[in-house]
């Protein structure tokens, strides 16, 4: 990945967060963007969201968010001068999940036994 492509990442997670923030701040305070990953041609993005809550909840965000999809995408580009601005995909992030499910899993083992 260029160092160009890394960049334009972290401004367009940096400006979809700002712009959640401002804009959609009470529907968006469960929501975290966590990654943005722009293809080489800047044509498509996936955008990769944390929720917290319960599954529906969970479910129920991410459908809210996919339905503004439009508006912040065309918010984005009045921030953001870009030869193409992205379509963007939304997709949950579970690495947070993953995490602590592997965390309390580690905490059930029993002490090793000192020799």
């Amino acid at each position: 990945m260029s160092t160009r492509t890394i960049r334009i990442n972290e401004l367009v997670q940096r400006e979809l967060s700002s712009i959640l923030r401002q804009r959609y701040q009470s529907e968006s305070v469960a929501l975290t963007i966590t990654e943005v990953r722009v293809s080489p041609d800047l044509r498509d993005a996936r955008v990769f969201v944390s929720v917290v809550g319960e599954p529906a909840f969970v479910t129920q965000k991410l459908r809210w968010l996919r339905s503004r999809a439009r508006p912040i995408r065309e918010e984005l580009g009045r921030r953001i001068v870009l030869k193409f601005l992205p379509k963007f995909e939304y997709v949950l992030d579970e690495t947070c999940e993953r995490g602590t499910r592997i965390q309390r899993l580690i905490d059930q083992l029993p002490p090793a036994a000192e020799n």
